[in-house]
């Protein structure tokens, strides 16, 4: 229930509660010195009243003093190793399993969640939490057990004076935890804002070209600053909520020491108390008090984190895409029978699509746009899971199939590149890490790279920027087509893979591709007609659905979609400016 509530590790949560264990240990040798002080202050007392009482030695309370401060600074060490050394551990625990489950769920989640959203997860929930975890959450449980401790020894010491002293505290807990609704609501407003400024800034940090373009820059950063400053109003309003609810029953608390005072004053007066006694009740009321406040913040914190951790166990629980990690198909040809499939909003892709793709053959997708191209293509790979229907590859249904253990049959090359910030030679290499230099140097020549790489200032060394932004459009995609060269996979998805180039490095492209597509199960979507002439089969998709399939000739001559769609695009190629 405690790793379940905080979003902890299994590790975590034992960490916390001996954490907290530790915690109340230090707090209660804490009150030691008091004992102490009342031993010594009670010894010399007795000898004023009474002069015949020898005086009581330095030397064993010398002792006894320095083994007291020895254990309150063994304590406190204990204390601090195990609420915060440990901590960073659990922190860096939590990432790495929070990017391990990224990695396993299906791309239907992250269609539901942007970007600036699961970034402010990873880095700023977690954040959050590693400051609950070792600041927060041990004190506040170690510091409730030492307080429930001290309280009961002030109970049995002087039930009046504990009573005086200790009202305040479930009345402070009560008013406290009766503020948690306007609390969670400020906490969920300033979350919200937090996530649309982070939206605009990373908007307007991608867009930027096109938005200085279009002279629409002062309209842009005017809306971002408006999100900047919603956010500083919810972050104020989350402040002020909890800041007050903390500062109200801190006050409160101090109605305490009043009370503890009078009554004590009255026992006095009254000959039921001895005045030393009540001295070290007010010692120990004192100490009592600031655990008591870190308390009560500590509660506040953990209800402003509850959004955060609750946004945690979300990724945490949400279903992984899983299967088996025997993969052994018999070929690869790709098989699709009467697949149907919708995204989240229920609007159906695609419905009973059947065809083949086969190995060592060009099968191309074409159709008009949205008729389901690249779903197809990305169903194939297991990106999604099909509603209904079966995907098989040589003759294995690829819903069963663990998605790593199904992709290291597949490569994937499409208009978008990406890359890393990286040098080109560590970029190509991602295509199998454990290639050798040769064998990278043997892909980028086979994917017509070798020529421009040379001739950069540190050849396969050079840093290509993020996302390759140093290199042009056609050196990107050479440089994708090197990869999927080295990785050597028996599938090959194409998503118009020399659509944005120029004639130059179309030509260039279309020659590497030639060397990676021999043998191979290639699936082509297809947006350019004079691309797939020379397919050896195509199917074509109109509404999701099969409209026609059969070889480049087959369908000229049926004079249907695909012949339509040719004709359309040549008259297009006849249009001048």
């Amino acid at each position: 229930m405690l790793r379940d509530a905080l979003a902890l590790t299994e590790q975590g949560a034992k960490s916390l509660r001996r954490g907290a264990a530790v915690c109340a240990l230090a707090n209660v040798v804490l009150m030691l010195p008091v004992g102490v002080f009342y031993l010594v202050t009670g010894e010399f007392l007795a000898h004023l009243e009474d002069p015949a009482t020898p005086l009581p030695l330095l030397a064993p309370y010398l002792v006894l003093i320095v083994a007291v401060l020895a254990v309150v600074f063994a304590t406190q060490y204990w204390q601090y190793h195990a609420t915060y050394s440990v901590v960073y551990q659990e922190s860096a625990r939590k990432r790495i399993g929070l990017a391990e489950r990224l990695r396993v769920l299906p791309l239907s989640f992250f269609g539901k969640r942007d970007l600036a959203d699961l970034t402010s997860v990873v880095m700023k929930d977690t954040a959050d939490q590693e400051r609950l975890f070792s600041h927060t959450m041990p004190q506040l449980f170690g510091t409730g057990a030492s307080t429930a401790i001290v309280a009961v020894m002030l109970l049995a010491f002087d039930w009046r004076l504990a009573l005086a002293s200790l009202w305040p505290v479930p009345v402070a807990v009560i008013v406290l935890l009766a503020t948690t609704r306007l609390q969670t609501a400020a906490t969920r407003k300033k979350n919200a804002a937090a996530l649309v400024l982070a939206d605009g800034i990373q908007e307007y940090l991608e867009s930027n070209r096109e938005v200085r373009a279009l002279n629409r820059t002062d309209d842009f950063l005017a809306r971002l600053n408006g999100n900047v400053d919603a956010f500083e109003r919810a972050k104020l309003a989350s402040e002020l909520t909890t800041g007050t609810a903390v500062s109200s029953t801190q006050t409160l608390l101090r109605l305490g020491t009043v009370t503890t005072i009078l009554a004590g004053t009255a026992l006095v007066a009254a000959g039921q108390c001895d005045l030393l006694v009540f001295f070290c009740f007010m010692l120990v009321v004192t100490r009592l008090y600031d655990p008591i406040n870190l308390i009560l913040q500590s509660t506040a914190e953990l209800i402003d984190m509850r959004e955060s951790l609750a946004r945690m166990r979300a990724i945490e629980q949400e279903p992984a895409q899983v299967g088996s990690v025997d993969f052994a198909p018999q070929g690869h040809d790709i098989v699709f029978d009467g697949v149907s499939f919708s995204y989240e909003n229920g609007e159906p892709v695609l419905t009973d699509v059947s065809f083949t793709a086969r190995e060592g053959e060009v099968t191309a997708l074409v159709g008009p746009s949205g008729s389901g191209k690249s779903t197809a293509a990305k169903l194939a790979a297991r990106f999604w899971n099909v509603n209904a229907g079966h995907i098989t590859v040589g003759g294995v249904d690829v819903a069963g199939v663990d998605p790593e253990t199904l992709l290291t049959d597949y490569t994937e090359v499409f208009q978008d590149v990406v890359l890393f910030n990286g040098t080109v030679m560590e970029n190509i290499r991602l295509g199998r890490r454990a290639a050798t230099d040769e064998e990278v140097l043997a892909a980028a020549r086979a994917a017509n790279c070798d020529e421009f790489v040379r001739k950069m200032a540190q050849g396969y060394d050079t840093p290509i920027g993020e996302n390759g932004a140093l290199l042009s459009g056609g050196e990107r995609q050479r440089i994708s087509i090197a990869r999927a060269i080295l990785k050597d996979a028996p599938i090959v998805l194409l998503d118009e893979a020399t659509a944005s180039l120029d004639v130059e490095s179309e030509s260039l492209v279309q020659e590497a591709l030639s060397r990676l597509l021999v043998g191979k199960t290639v699936l082509v979507i297809a947006h350019r007609m004079r691309t797939v002439l020379g397919a050896d089969h195509i199917v074509v998709l109109a509404d999701g659905r099969v409209a026609e399939e059969g070889a480049p000739a087959e369908l000229l001559a049926a004079s249907g979609l695909f012949a339509r769609m040719v004709s359309l695009q040549g008259a297009a190629a006849d249009w001048k400016l």
